[in-house]
């Protein structure tokens, strides 16, 4: 059969690619597998997630819906701000809907992040219930569990939120959640599935819990026993693979298997830390923060001195695997660090050095000076 090629660009702001022959040649068993959109395709996640479903034989066609076009081929495009209502005409057709848009980088306009991550998901789910779509798949975070002190490890994936609202990136996830289980309960006959990712990791991933890693040290709270667990950014988009074509159902955590303790964190990562109280050290965060020295809550600060640990029991089960062992994944981040902190002294110099890092990082960088220059001055005392 002659292959049909597509008009680029259509009325409606969609842009067709040619249609992938050579996936359809491979089906020979006359079944058609279902048709997929991704939104947020465009993006880090979108994009992996968007090429590993239209590489695959089982999948009749991939929608890769975002504000703008990627790079991605063999795709069909169409371009839409995905807070716009509008975009029920470009989810029309599809089975299964992989909502891939959560932003969860720093950025120095929160409000534009929340309304793209909370509106973005609203719209998306009630667009995808108007047009059929058989299942959503919305990607969240574990962060939403909550990083607290008494949290058993690891965290089932059934156990409560108890992330605190911080009018920040939680506040954002636990609107997200709280907008699937209205969707569930909403349309009953449209299943929607919530992915929690660990900690993330990889190429263009650049949150305040990665740039922990690029403060001088590791910050750790006395008598805190905090747990590290990555899900390297390849393994969430398998993932995101495999549910939406098993339609695995929900809450889904997505995780590097068991967990780092802090010892072994220092080790890999060649780090060393600075212990504080926890009043000291949030005391510090929220001085900072509010004088605009960093952009992350200080709520943020748990994330890296409480346990959040997850068990991926529901995906494992199912017969999915990731690539990465939490010691890989850590290596691939300190890689990237070392990369970003080339970046950063030359795009924004020593002053600004402090906004390259999170919460915990500032705090570890200003807190270290002040104790190199009360060891010094003690030093001249005596």
């Amino acid at each position: 059969m002659e292959r049909l090629i597509r008009s680029t660009v259509s009325a409606g702001g969609e842009n067709v690619g040619i249609e992938p022959h050579p996936v359809r040649a491979r089906r020979n068993n006359g079944t058609r597998g279902p048709v997929v959109a991704v939104t947020g395709a465009a993006s880090v996640l979108g994009r992996r997630v968007a090429q590993g479903l239209a590489a695959r034989a089982d999948v009749h066609r991939v929608i890769a819906v975002d504000r703008e076009r990627g790079d991605v081929t063999g795709v069909t495009w169409r371009v839409i701000d995905l807070a716009d209502p509008a975009v029920v005409t470009r989810l029309t057709g599809a089975d299964v809907v992989v909502h891939a848009a959560l932003d969860l980088n720093i950025t120095g306009d929160v409000p534009a992040r929340s309304h793209r991550n909370v509106r973005g998901t609203q719209t998306v789910l009630t667009a995808s219930a108007a047009a059929g779509v058989r299942h959503v798949v919305v990607v969240s975070s574990a962060m939403a569990y909550g990083a607290v002190e008494d949290n058993p490890v690891p965290l089932d994936e059934d156990a409560p939120l108890r992330a605190p609202a911080d009018g920040g990136l939680i506040s954002d996830l636990l609107e997200i959640e709280a907008l699937c289980a209205r969707s569930r309960r909403a349309h009953p006959g449209m299943p929607v599935t919530v992915v929690r990712p660990a900690t993330l990791v990889g190429p263009g991933i650049d949150t305040v819990l990665t740039r922990h890693f690029e403060a001088p040290r590791l910050l750790v709270l006395k008598g805190s026993v905090p747990t590290w667990q990555f899900c390297h950014i390849d393994d969430l988009a398998s993932a995101l693979e495999f549910i939406a074509l098993r339609q695995v159902d929900g809450p889904v955590a997505v995780a590097s298997p068991g967990y780092l303790d802090q010892e072994e964190v220092e080790a890999l990562s060649g780090l060393g830390r600075v212990e504080l109280s926890s009043s000291f050290a949030t005391g510090t965060a929220g001085r900072l923060h509010r004088l605009g020295v960093i952009q992350a809550p200080v709520s943020e600060l748990q994330f890296v001195t409480h346990p959040w640990a997850v068990a991926p029991n529901r995906l494992t089960a199912a017969g999915w695997q990731p690539e990465f062992t939490n010691e890989l994944a850590l290596q691939a981040l300190m890689e990237l660090v070392t990369g970003r902190h080339a970046l950063a002294s030359r795009r924004i110099g020593r002053r600004g050095a402090t906004a390259t890092i999170g919460a915990a990082g500032a705090t570890v960088a200003i807190l270290g000076t002040a104790v190199v220059v009360r060891k010094a001055r003690k030093r001249k005392r005596g």
